[in-house]
């Protein structure tokens, strides 16, 4: 299925957490970030199917419509028994399984005894579940994301997935799209010398998405605060979202728990 000007005009926005209602023989498609996604119900399963495109930096729409035909045929599928009768299937957003490597574009200098807030856009992950009782199906990245090593050596240390961003300073200047979560990152340097900052380790499975009533995703806010050594630095993960995200629901949880009051204290490459 190949979407021309004129089909896009006719395809209306896609959302999150919203059921959506299927016959057998249907087909919904979406086309958000640089993935397209079909999901077919027949009579007794479910099936899905994916395809990456090339990514556009122009987009900002969420793309969705239903049809009474089937996908081509030549796409990989998917394929699900169904769980229950229900005709319900619905898209949760979640952030990585893995940590990610936040690289700025261009460096960051945090003179001494100084703090700053920069503003990170993640990459999405998209449940699919389906039924009445909502049964996960499956979940898959909206964007072949990197990997990188983060460790002392080889045998020390954790893979995680690796983002560069712009690390912006004004709120304002963040594009919001529906496929990616804005976080706030609050950096302290409480050294006595400049701190660097050319990557630093978010931990992304520790934080829940939200979305205020613009459509915006958000997570809690991040402090970093480095005291002597960067590698002694300090993450904590507040446990309200900042004003400026608004009014907000929690649309899908943390996949992992942090400490209590939100400090991680076993997080101890947070500049890798």
């Amino acid at each position: 299925m190949t979407t021309s000007l004129d089909t896009q005009r006719t395809m209306q926005d896609g959302q999150w957490a919203t059921p959506y209602t299927l016959e057998p023989g249907q087909t919904q498609y979406h086309e958000l970030s640089s993935t397209r996604v079909w999901t077919t119900l027949l009579e007794q399963e479910w099936q899905i199917r994916y395809q990456r495109m090339s990514e556009d930096d122009d987009q900002e729409r969420w793309l969705q419509q239903t049809v009474n035909t089937l996908p081509d045929a030549e796409l990989s599928v998917q394929r699900f028994v169904r769980p229950d009768d229900g005709n319900q299937v619905q898209y949760l957003p979640a952030m990585s399984s893995l940590a990610t490597v936040i690289r700025p574009y261009q460096p960051l200098t945090i003179p001494a005894d100084s703090e700053c807030m920069i503003y990170v856009g993640t990459l999405l992950w998209m449940r699919i579940q389906a039924g009445s009782k909502g049964t996960h199906l499956m979940e898959l990245p909206l964007a072949d994301p990197s990997q990188t090593w983060v460790g002392r050596t080889t045998m020390e240390g954790e893979l995680c997935y690796a983002a560069a961003t712009f690390a912006r300073l004004v709120l304002e200047a963040v594009p919001k799209r529906p496929w990616r979560a804005v976080t706030p990152v609050r950096i302290v340097n409480r050294r006595h010398e400049p701190l660097l900052l050319e990557r630093f380790n978010l931990p992304t499975p520790l934080l829940s998405l939200h979305r205020n009533k613009q459509g915006h995703l958000w997570t809690p806010a991040v402090t970093v605060t480095c005291e002597t050594d960067m590698n002694s630095a300090r993450l904590k993960i507040d446990q309200e979202l900042i004003g400026a995200a608004g009014q907000c629901e929690l649309v899908s949880p943390a996949r992992e728990q942090s400490g209590r009051g939100g400090l991680v204290r076993a997080y101890d490459r947070i500049f890798g």
